[in-house]
């Protein structure tokens, strides 16, 4: 079977100097809604001006729409949308002549960009406020608005990059709304850099994890959710002396206060955690299967690299 790829690439290197920024990455991302992750200094940044054909490869190639990031840089950009994570809005531009504009940068003829400027602004929940200037507008506003900038020329692929940063929930929602939209009915593709794994886990299918300029992580969300399945269990009392036992005994916690999450190793692995609950004097209220989230997935990883973090928001933030 043919995949229909929408973003590959083959040893993707990138240097500055001794410094490597991406490191011979293998990639490939098929059409529908993928998520980028990586702490800060992975490497995330890099990989979007390059496919963009930004910034020059030091060594290896790729494709963007079967599209040569090295020497078709200006027709990639011209089939991609690009919703970047800074401020790209001009202060004192109305929001209806800020994406027109867009449009006009990108090769369309001035009265198309503006008839495609209302149905972009209309799209993204701004169609009333289009004659308002973009520094009266709010944070979740103004996100709409680079959305609707990305959006004017009806791409096959918009890549956002942290799209619901500092949005309020009804913002959030709304965002996340428009781009599950784009992709469902609209039948476009999604590369979402973002730091919110609910909001990824949310809009996308499948995952790109950076680390170090490498690559850590690549799939269907689902598919490596279930790599490391855990147990969940709550204890009551010896919680402490409880995780001692198990971890002697190499089975692999995670434990918070009260709450554990054991890897589950096979059949076997409930009677060991009674045996091992017996042992310490500690008693079992529940035990499940857990239901993996994507946060969990990413902290499996991240441990496995050696980062010992609590959440994602310590890693991915740089705290």
């Amino acid at each position: 079977m043919v995949r229909d790829l929408v973003i590959e690439s083959e040893a993707l290197t990138k240097a500055y100097g001794p410094h490597v920024a991406l490191d011979s990455l293998d990639i490939e991302i098929e059409r529908g809604a993928t998520g980028l992750l990586g702490p800060n200094g992975a490497g995330k940044s890099t990989f979007i001006k390059t496919i963009l054909g930004l910034i020059q490869l030091t060594s290896g190639q790729g494709k963007v729409l079967d599209l040569d990031i090295r020497t078709q840089g200006d027709e990639i950009r011209k089939r991609i949308g690009y919703m970047p994570e800074y401020d790209a809005l001009n202060p004192n531009m109305e929001a209806i002549h800020q994406v027109r504009y867009s449009g006009e940068l990108l090769g369309m003829n001035p009265g198309i960009a503006l008839q495609r400027a209302h149905q972009s602004l209309e799209y993204v929940g701004l169609g009333e406020q289009r004659y308002r200037k973009v520094d009266t507008f709010s944070t979740g506003m103004k996100q709409a608005t680079k959305l609707a900038c990305a959006l004017i020329h009806d791409p096959d692929l918009i890549i956002a990059d942290e799209p619901s940063n500092g949005l309020d929930a009804n913002a959030r929602n709304f965002m996340l709304n428009t781009l599950e939209t784009t992709v469902n009915s609209g039948n476009r593709s999604v590369l979402m850099a973002s730091h919110l794994m609910e909001d990824v886990e949310r809009v996308c299918d499948n995952i790109v994890l950076l680390h170090k300029g490498k690559l850590a992580a690549q799939g269907r969300i689902e598919d490596l959710k279930a790599i490391d399945k855990e147990v969940e269990v709550h204890v009551w009392g010896a919680a402490s002396k409880m995780e001692d036992v198990m971890k002697n005994r190499g089975m692999k916690v995670r434990r918070e206060g009260r709450v554990m999450r054991v890897r589950h190793e096979g059949d076997n692995t409930y009677d060991e955690i009674i045996q091992c609950a017996l042992s310490a004097g500690s008693q079992v209220r529940r035990m499940h299967d857990h239901e993996a989230s994507l946060e969990d997935l990413f902290l499996v990883i991240m441990e496995r690299l050696g980062q010992d973090v609590k959440s994602s928001d310590d890693l991915l933030r740089g705290i």
